[in-house]
């Protein structure tokens, strides 16, 4: 990757993108680089767009990654990594959740929500990593590891070691909730082996 290293997280509401976010510019600070994360979260409580950007680096002077200059889009959900796609740099990857998860502005007829948006990024030429994290999650009996199988999905596809990633997944846990250290570690490594391999190429 670049000196700076991009990452957009892209999601809807209750699926711990802000969370993830904050776990992986943790994991940075661990090594010394200098971060720069911003978030935007409409109506996030209900099911709302959220997005975050992350930056980190020897230097980083703004929070903002400007349009086609993402090295790493991560998309919690499918119909928002497509809205997103065109953030990506040339030869910039996307991991995306294909788990449908329609938001509720689709269920109250708002919005359309695209018949196949993975198939569309496709279409548009991204690499493209996408897999099933939502049912992941639910074979570890919470939805809610979700976020964790999605940092794992990352792990292999930044500038560190992905251990420094998953230690800063499991340092959430070990004071405040030690029960679900081995769930979310479990979580963290079916996320980095659901993407061992499997990308779309353009």
């Amino acid at each position: 990757m670049a000196k700076v290293t991009n990452i957009l997280v892209c999601g809807i509401g209750g699926q711990g993108v802000m969370t993830a976010t904050e776990i992986l510019a943790e994991a940075a600070l661990s090594l010394g680089f200098d971060v720069k994360k911003t978030e935007v979260a409409g109506m996030s409580q209900r099911g709302g767009v959220v997005t975050s950007h992350l930056r980190f680096g020897e230097q980083v002077l703004s929070p903002q990654i400007r349009t086609g200059e993402a090295d790493l889009l991560v998309g919690f959900e499918a119909a928002e990594a497509l809205r997103w796609g065109h953030m990506l740099r040339p030869g910039g990857v996307a991991l995306v959740n294909a788990g449908r998860i329609v938001p509720p502005i689709v269920n109250i007829g708002l919005f359309d929500y695209p018949e196949d948006p993975v198939a569309q990024m496709r279409a548009l030429g991204i690499e493209l990593y996408a897999f099933d994290a939502t049912t992941l999650a639910q074979q570890r009996g919470n939805i809610r590891l979700g976020n964790t199988v999605m940092l794992g999905a990352m792990a292999d596809r930044l500038p560190f070691p992905a251990e420094v990633l998953l230690e800063a997944v499991l340092a959430r846990f070990r004071s405040r909730k030690p029960a679900l250290v081995e769930v979310n570690r479990e979580a963290f490594e079916l996320g980095r082996a659901a993407v061992a391999g499997n990308a779309t190429l353009p």
